[in-house]
Formats: C-alpha cells, structure tokens, sequence
C-alpha cells in the first residue's frame, strides 16, 4: 500500500541558511576573483579559505571554552586526541548539516504516515535552535526505508521561546497518534530535548510516550547561553526562570517514573552544552558518547540505534 507523505514548506530558517551560504559563496568567489586579477594567487585562495571555513576557528574558541568549564564535572575528561577528533569532525558536520541538509534538503524525506501503519509504533523528531527538519535526514531516509511511520517538525519562530514549540509537538504527536493508535518514541536533539520536556509537561500524561531520547540537550541548561540573546537562548541559561518553571511543572507529575522513560546522550566534548553532565537527567538512562561535538552528535550510530531498541521494546 502506497504510504501516506506530509510536505511541509521550508520555513524562514531554510531560507535564512540559504541566503547566508550562497552569500559566502558569493562573497569567496569574488574574493577570489579580484585577487587573482590583482595577480595575487596567494591572497586569493587564503581570503577564499577564510571566509568558507573561518568557522573553524569559532569552533576552536568553543572547544576551549568546554575544556575548562567541564573541569571536575562528573563526565570523563576528554584527552587532547578526542577533543581533536571531535573538532575535526564538527568541522566537517557543520557544513553539511547547515550549508546544504537544512537550507536546500529539509524536504528530501517528507514526514511518512502510511496508510497501513495501525498498531506499528511511529517517531516524532524534534530539532534543536537554529536547526530545521533537515538535520534529520539521514534518521529520515533510513526510517522510511524501514516503513517506519514518522513526523520530523520544524519549530518556529526560530528564535521565540521554547514554550512556542509545545503547540508544534503536540500537532506532530497527534498525527502519529491517529496513523499508528500508539504512542510515539519522541526524539530531540539539543533545544529539541527541551521541546519535549514543555510539551510533555503541559499536554501529555505518561500513556502519550512510549519513550523520549535527547540527544545534548541542555536539560540543565548551558553554560555558552549566558551570551545568548534570543528568548529560547536566554531560557537555556544555566538555573534560567524558565527552566525553574519547566521543573516546577514537571513535578505535577511523578518525576522518577518520567525521567526513567529518557535516554540521554552526552559528551565531554560537546562544544554547545557545557557542563557536560548538564546534557543529563537524574534517574535516566544517560549514555556517554565520547570524542564527539555537538551536531555531530546527530549522525552518531548510538541514539539511532536506540530508537530501534525502543521501537521494538514493549509498552511499559
């Protein structure tokens, strides 16, 4: 039976990442191009190379920072061989996950609710700030290939507040609902894991989740936020109100029972959420993954692998 498919538009963050990725293009090219005519081959491809991957360089001032905030924090301390490895491969992931999945590929792999899905438990997946839909299409592709049923959102406004993401979880949940009879697993990377958390609290008892896998999320918050300007920046501050409000409601509920229907992958190399351990829950099954950053975290095998583990496993 031919499966049933979602399309979402691209929304203003595809858009944004478009124009930003073709204008340093632009930008290189023309570099490029005057200096050489100036007969200058040396500036030319040193001015090109710095403005496509001067990335590389916020991402070492990252790395700096995560290696002396995550002194004496309950994770591992990273050796200088997996803080490189990470970085190299966070220098890699970057371009790829914002220059072309999420500007020019976040439809490739539409949302997937077959016809035929009843009783077959679906997956909800929920990005992080500044991320889209897109992030996810190699959990996307394989999902699909597997006939498993799905719904991948897009959280917008980009920068509003996190508490305007539980309406957009809820829809998704919903429609999962309605194709399979069964709730979902909920998957959030970064930002996306806090998703979850307010939606959870606001619309959802313990019978709408099979199980919730957060991929670094700030559950305690993080330390980089405290330059943060946007509201959902300024809520993942370290002790911000809004994360004592999130905890606040959560405890309505019964806490130990919840938090053991999380999985939680963490880094001590994560160059985003800082302290490490901050990534995890008290009473969760939290799983170190280490010499690995922060949207590489994503293509990681382990929290895919999971989800299959969780798929299969029986409702509590």
């Amino acid at each position: 039976m031919v499966g049933r498919v979602l399309l979402k538009p691209a929304g203003a963050l595809a858009r944004l990442q478009q124009f930003t990725t073709l204008t340093l293009l632009g930008a290189a090219a023309l570099w490029f191009a005057v200096a050489w005519r100036a007969d200058e081959p040396g500036w030319a491809g040193l001015g090109a190379g710095v403005i496509l991957f001067g990335y590389a360089l916020t991402l070492s001032a990252e790395f700096m920072l995560l290696a002396r905030i995550n002194r004496g924090d309950a994770a591992p301390p990273a050796t200088v061989a997996q803080m490189l490895s990470a970085w190299l491969g966070e220098v890699r992931a970057a371009p790829l996950v914002f220059c072309w999945r999420q500007p020019f590929r976040s439809q490739r792999w539409p949302d997937h609710l077959p016809a035929n899905a009843t009783g077959r438990r679906g997956v909800v997946l929920v990005h992080g700030f500044v991320c889209n839909r897109g992030l996810w299409n190699p959990w996307m592709q394989r999902l699909h290939a597997q006939g498993v049923p799905f719904v991948a959102v897009n959280l917008e406004p980009v920068f509003g507040s996190i508490d305007d993401y539980a309406g957009v979880v809820e829809q998704a949940v919903q429609a999962v609902e309605r194709a399979t009879g069964m709730p979902p697993v909920l998957v959030g990377h970064s930002m996306g894991g806090l998703a979850l958390r307010c939606w959870w609290a606001r619309h959802a008892g313990e019978r709408r989740v099979h199980h919730a896998i957060t991929i670094g999320t700030p559950h305690h918050g993080t330390w980089l936020a405290r330059w943060a300007f946007s509201s959902n920046g300024r809520q993942m501050r370290q002790a911000s109100v809004w994360m004592q409000e999130l905890r606040a409601r959560e405890l309505s509920s019964d806490l130990a029972t919840r938090y053991a229907r999380f999985t939680c992958f963490f880094g001590h190399c994560d160059n985003i959420v800082f302290p490490a351990s901050n990534a995890t829950l008290a009473g969760a099954d939290n799983r170190h993954l280490p010499a690995v950053a922060h949207v590489h975290m994503a293509d990681r095998p382990e929290p895919f692998d999971e989800l299959l583990r969780c798929l299969d496993a029986p409702a509590r």
